[in-house]
């Protein structure tokens, strides 16, 4: 009803404006910000709607605040395009209509009006509810009776017996299950699902609607909520420090902790959340390619289900067989949205629905087919009478492509449990949520039967049946369970380990490189990896007085305040305001001790200005000093005009990559000299090693022969036309995840290129 409210309100207020309000130049700014205020709401309102299927959430501040690196991007780019031109269309159409009668004289009362309506339209759309209630939940004092709810059970088992294997399927809800709505879609799995201890009724919270946050709150009994925005948690050093989680219990209690998935480890903390909480062995991308006889075989967030589960049943396979009481967790990702991946091996490759194949539906049928494998190869071993399995999914499935048929069913997060000690077959209808997962396997292992916020559906009951709204009262719970990371409020003095990458301050440890946002009473990390954006972007955002700490490689800030560190890979660190002072230190230990100081001084907005707009410079256009080009580093040397076909800068360099430009091309601005030596530091990969390598230049080419190893190569040339651009061009580009970023398609990888040198040899 809001919504229709809304939008009636804007189009009164662009009528009224349009045809009753006359000539003036501030109604007219003012009546067109807020109207492209509402319009904005909207557009990132239908985006998020896009990604998460449930509007403006938890999910996006967590995973999509900084940037869509690394979290599938290729997959939005053009639905990204799409939005970003029709919200450039409509407010330049805005502007047009609303300027119909500027030739009539200007009416205050109807300006007045169409301003009221327009702010109207503002206030009752859903976009701008739910951004409020959002800011609420971050800013309210919190509910005293959280400690009350919030319960820590022993910290270990007596008398382990038990080995649990926990299978998260990717946005693998119970909806799926519905044989009526979707006839023949998890046969192998639901089948399965019958012989077990079904839960029919698991909702979904705030704070536990993706991933990392599906896991949290189903090993830890509490939501996901934390005191920083974007991905920052890939930045710290631990999680949640002073929980007692499923895997301290099981860890505590003689477990082996085993996690396993086919995306990387990285992405969104994983790593630093299973560390921080009893897992010794972890497993992901990078570990998993050292180990299958196909690394190449993967999707664009990693290995294949099939590859993974593989995984899975080798490594119960050798627990069982050294007697070890262990716990194997295992993360699918082949039904991740918006189309899911199907892999080769699975015997049912494409689901129709309203008659025509659905890309989701034919993952889910697909990737529901390894796990119930999986299974079947357990029950079917002798130590299955030692095993718990339990399936569960990780939360409900984003916008999809089912995503529309799944909403006209009750929607159920799936979570079923197969006992080979007591086999059980039944279905529970109780109002559960994933925060009473974690309790639940622990009740069955031997140890007390609530874990958090979350309670037994076994033996207790879930907080979920006890409040009427357990999604309000966990969003109350928000400051309290936020203040549970103990997170620091000051930086004063800090230490950089170079060794281990790392800075600590306040009693607390980030990975580098890290921005901070320095407050008087808050402490504002941002991080920077594969899957947020650069800190230089992360600090262009900050208001002129902001304070911040950036430490990270010299040569990202020395553009604007050392150019002499311009091509220094070395650590540095700067503080001050973009509106004030800057002060860049090179980290010159391995120990480097450092303190915050931050002068008072006069805020210029000339400066702040500058210093942003240097910031938000993309690498391809950055130029620096140098007689050579160096490739680790972003931009390329001031004479350089433009150059295409290579990929981002590494550690080590770049590689040329054949799906932005088949060849190598780099235009100077100024003619090369007649007669020249190109010095070049460079290797091969694949199949382009030890094959001629064309290099020209104008007329003239010569062939560069490299290896797989780095190496240097210089060739003569003669520029008789002076031409002004060089040309690599590599023979065989072959498609490679290696050293890809998660998420992003493969690159079609030829050379490596270090360093290229242009030595004039006239007269």
């Amino acid at each position: 009803m809001s919504e229709l409210l809304s939008v009636a309100l804007f189009l009164a207020s662009v009528a009224t404006y349009a045809w009753k309000a006359g000539r003036n130049t501030w109604w007219f700014t003012a009546t067109l910000l807020v109207l492209g205020f509402f319009i904005l709401l909207n557009i990132t309102l239908f985006a998020s709607h896009y990604f998460t299927g449930d509007g403006i959430n938890d999910a996006v501040l967590y995973t999509l605040t900084n940037s869509l690196t690394g979290a599938g991007v290729s997959k939005y780019l053009l639905p990204g395009a799409g939005l970003a031109l029709a919200l450039f269309a409509v407010f330049c159409a805005l502007g047009w209509v609303l300027r119909r009668r500027r030739h009539r004289p200007h009416h205050m009362g109807y300006s007045l009006l169409a301003l009221v309506l327009a702010l109207g339209s503002v206030d009752a759309s859903p976009a701008f509810r739910q951004i409020t209630e959002l800011v609420k939940s971050q800013t309210r004092g919190g509910d005293p009776d959280f400690l009350t709810y919030y319960k820590e059970p022993a910290k270990s088992i007596p008398s382990p017996h038990l080995n649990l294997v926990y299978i998260y399927g990717e946005s693998l809800e119970r909806t799926y299950f519905n044989d009526e709505a979707f006839p023949g879609l998890t046969p192998e799995l639901g089948a399965l699902k019958e012989e077990s201890i079904d839960f029919s009724h698991t909702q979904q919270l705030p704070g536990t609607d993706y991933t990392i946050a599906g896991m949290v709150s189903s090993q830890c009994g509490i939501p996901l909520f934390a005191p920083f925005e974007g991905n920052a948690s890939a930045s710290v050093s631990t999680f949640f420090p002073q929980n007692l989680c499923l895997g301290d219990i099981l860890k505590n209690s003689g477990y082996e902790n085993h996690f396993i998935q086919g995306a990387n480890l990285r992405f969104a903390g994983k790593d630093v959340f299973l560390k921080s909480h009893g897992f010794d062995y972890l497993t992901g991308a990078e570990e998993l390619k050292k180990q299958v006889d196909d690394p190449n075989y993967r999707n664009d967030w990693g290995f294949y289900d099939d590859t993974v589960l593989d995984a899975v049943w080798r490594q119960y396979e050798e627990l069982s067989r050294a007697g070890k009481r262990f716990s194997l967790f295992a993360l699918t990702v082949d039904t991740h949205h918006p189309d899911g991946f199907i892999s080769r091996t699975c015997t049912r490759k494409s689901y129709h629905y309203d008659g025509k194949p659905n890309q989701s539906f034919s993952a889910v049928t697909c990737s529901q087919q390894h796990i119930a494998a999986l299974i079947n190869k357990i029950k079917a071993s002798p130590w299955f009478k030692d095993t718990v399995i339990v399936v569960s999914s990780d939360h409900l499935a984003m916008n999809n492509t089912a995503w529309k048929y799944l909403n006209k069913a009750d929607r159920s997060n799936l979570f079923f449990v197969i006992r080979g000690d007591e086999p059980q077959q039944d279905i529970s209808g109780i109002k559960r949520s994933t925060l009473d997962n974690g309790a639940t396997v622990l009740d069955i292992l031997g140890g007390d039967n609530y874990l958090g916020l979350g309670r037994s559906s076994l033996s207790g009951q879930s907080l979920s049946g006890v409040f009427l709204n357990m999604k309000e009262k966990v969003l109350a719970w928000k400051p309290e369970i936020i203040r549970l990371w103990n997170f620091p409020n000051e930086m004063k003095a800090f230490t950089i380990d170079q060794n281990k990458q790392m800075v600590s301050f306040s009693g607390s440890q980030f990975r580098l490189p890290l921005l901070v946002r320095v407050g008087d009473k808050r402490i504002e990390p941002l991080p920077e990896s594969e899957y947020s954006a650069p800190l230089r972007f992360q600090l262009a955002d900050f208001a002129p007085r902001d304070n911040f700490v950036w430490i990270d490689q010299c040569y990202k800030m020395a553009r604007l305040w050392s150019p002499d560190l311009a091509l220094s890979t070395d650590w540095c660190v700067s503080q001050g305001q973009l509106g004030g002072e800057q002060r860049v230190q090179q980290v010159d230990k391995a120990q480097w001790k450092g303190k915050t100081d931050f002068q008072e001084t006069v805020i210029s907005a000339e400066r702040y200005q500058h210093n942003v707009d240097t910031l938000k410079i993309v690498d391809d256009s950055i130029r620096y000093k140098a007689d050579s080009f160096v490739f680790n580093v972003a931009g390329a040397p001031e004479d350089v005009k433009h150059f295409s076909g290579l990929s981002r800068p590494e550690s080590w360099g770049r590689w040329s990559n054949a799906n932005l430009a088949d060849e190598v091309k780099i235009e100077y601005d100024h003619p090369l000299p007649e007669k020249f030596a190109l010095v070049i530091t460079a290797k091969a990969f694949g199949p382009n090693a030890n094959r001629p390598i064309p290099v020209r230049v104008g007329s003239e080419e010569q062939t560069l022969t490299l290896g797989s190893e780095l190496s240097t190569t210089t060739l003569s040339f003669s520029n008789p036309s002076r031409s002004n651009t060089l040309v690599i061009a590599p023979p065989a580009p072959q498609s490679s995840n290696e050293g890809n970023i998660l998420g992003h398609s493969p690159r079609k990888l030829g050379i490596g290129l270090v360093e290229l040198k242009i030595v004039d040899r006239e007269g």
